[in-house]
């Protein structure tokens, strides 16, 4: 039997294997398409044997099903992790969406790759892992709903607010603008960005006192 530390060990590694996978997997599909892209190539690109991929992951579309739900997994820890920060330090419910803006942002700007391939595959109905990209975008959502929720309970928000509508346009505004950011004005510093987007938050847009 393996020792708890060799067993540890073992999973690190396995931990590590999937992780390149994951990004060689996700900048091939970015660069040329999920149809075009081999599972030769995502091996070549990690550095790693074909069976290598197959010992982790069934198919190639199984691969890519994980990389979903790995990466907005990632993103909802990091939203759950403003919200719950903006929280301990005493702030309002804007303040735990504004951190949460903040947070959106600095995941796309460290992973433009997996954000270009979520946002276009949330378009698609014919994939294998539509259902599953529905589940994990759920629970992304719903970490915003959480804090409009919230909000509206404490007297902060009207009880008007469609709480779904309100969370998805949320996050579809810090997506969008992200990609838009990326693509079209790099020069931008993502404080820039977060600062235009926290404006449009706190209603501060218009010219009127």
């Amino acid at each position: 039997m393996e020792s708890s530390s060799a067993t540890t060990g073992a999973g690190s590694r396995r931990e590590a294997t999937r992780q390149k996978l994951y990004e060689a997997a996700v900048t091939l599909i970015a660069e040329q398409g999920f149809s075009a892209t081999t599972v030769d190539e995502i091996a070549e690109r990690a550095g790693v044997a074909k069976g290598t991929v197959y010992y982790n992951f069934a198919s190639k579309s199984v691969l890519f099903e994980e990389l979903l739900r790995h990466g907005v997994g990632l993103l909802t820890a990091s939203l759950k992790e403003a919200a719950e920060g903006a929280a301990r330090g005493g702030g309002s419910a804007v303040d735990a969406l504004d951190a949460m803006i903040h947070a959106g942002l600095e995941f796309i700007a460290r992973y433009p790759a997996f954000t270009q391939l979520y946002v276009a595959e949330l378009w698609r109905t014919n994939r294998a892992w539509q259902s599953t990209l529905l589940v994990v975008r759920g629970q992304a959502v719903a970490v915003v709903e959480d804090v409009l929720r919230g909000g509206v309970e404490s007297g902060e928000f009207s009880e008007e607010i469609d709480i779904p509508l309100t969370a998805a346009a949320l996050v579809g505004m810090v997506l969008v603008a992200a990609l838009d950011w990326q693509a079209f004005q790099p020069e931008r510093s993502l404080d820039d960005v977060h600062a235009a987007l926290s404006r449009l938050l706190q209603g501060r847009v218009s010219g009127r006192p």
